[in-house]
């Protein structure tokens, strides 16, 4: 079997399963648990997955990026990551759990056509947060990689609904971290619902950031997720300035729920390949459009 076509096939397990055994892995694909362990810290290295403590999980998961995968103590294995240690996503344990991976991507495809893109976009978003103040994140892979680059803040309030976004700010005791209680929604990797919304309800940031499916000038920005549209709605009404990110593919794009109309967009930063003529209409309405150039994924 070609080493791309191992990978693909290993992540694509990874994805189906949600936990899966080194072990599993192996056997499904008909390989050594070696080369398992070895094409995962490949993937590491590439960024498709990043090393928490003592295994790997999504990036982000809990862990400096870059650093290297640690064995157990007695070098047989990998350990779980802090999320996993209560024995699974239902908290009730399972057989090898010690022996467990998480999703290389809570939110699709680990091959990410526009991932550069999104770095900038998240990493421009991130120099419009200021120190000491207090923030709203949504789900998203861009708010995720947002969350990334806000660890490097001296003091910072963060209320989110997304649990990848909560992953990525563990290791930074100078941030505080409210996380609003909801329904798991696995999909998304977010909590949403009637409890999240009132539970958002009272609460006033500086800023809320916010992604989604779909940009244009008559809806702003919009979701075909219907369990998170309510939710995002309310994160936007917690937040006194709006800041959409949005990659150059969602620009012109309409899907099904309306999260944020255009007259409560105040900042939309998107990528440089982005339609020129929906961004003409979006400054046209009032919106301050930041164009950033993709950096390599």
């Amino acid at each position: 079997m070609l080493i791309a076509e191992r990978r693909r096939r290993l992540l694509a397990q990874v994805r189906q399963r949600g936990y899966a055994s080194f072990r599993e892995l192996a056997d499904t694909l008909g390989i050594s648990e070696s080369t398992v362990r070895r094409d995962l810290r490949l993937m590491v290295a590439e960024g498709l997955l990043e090393s928490i403590r003592g295994g790997v999980g999504p990036p982000g998961g809990g862990q400096d990026a870059g650093s290297p995968f640690t064995p157990d103590a007695d070098g047989a294995g990998f350990a779980l990551g802090p999320a996993d240690r209560t024995g699974g996503a239902d908290g009730r344990g399972a057989p090898g759990t010690a022996d467990r991976v998480l999703p290389p991507d809570a939110y699709g495809s680990a091959d990410d056509a526009v991932r550069g893109e999104r770095q900038a976009i998240a990493a421009h978003a991130a120099t419009l947060v200021r120190p000491g103040s207090a923030i709203l994140l949504g789900p998203g892979r861009t708010t995720y990689e947002l969350a990334r680059r806000l660890t490097v803040i001296s003091s910072l309030t963060v209320v989110t609904n997304s649990v990848p976004v909560t992953q990525a700010l563990l290791r930074a005791p100078q941030i505080d971290v409210v996380l609003v209680g909801g329904t798991l929604r696995r999909s998304i990797g977010a909590l949403v619902g009637p409890v999240t919304e009132q539970n958002l309800q009272g609460l006033r940031g500086d800023q809320v950031f916010l992604s989604g499916d779909g940009v244009t000038v008559d809806r702003g920005l919009t979701t075909p997720n219907v369990f998170a549209a309510a939710t995002d709605h309310a994160l936007m009404a917690a937040g006194h300035q709006v800041v959409v990110l949005a990659d150059h593919t969602k620009l012109g794009r309409d899907t099904m729920c309306q999260t944020v109309p255009t007259n409560r967009m105040d900042v939309l930063v998107t990528g440089l390949g982005a339609d020129p003529e929906v961004r003409r209409q979006l400054v046209a309405a009032g919106v301050d459009v930041h164009v950033i150039p993709a950096v390599p994924a």
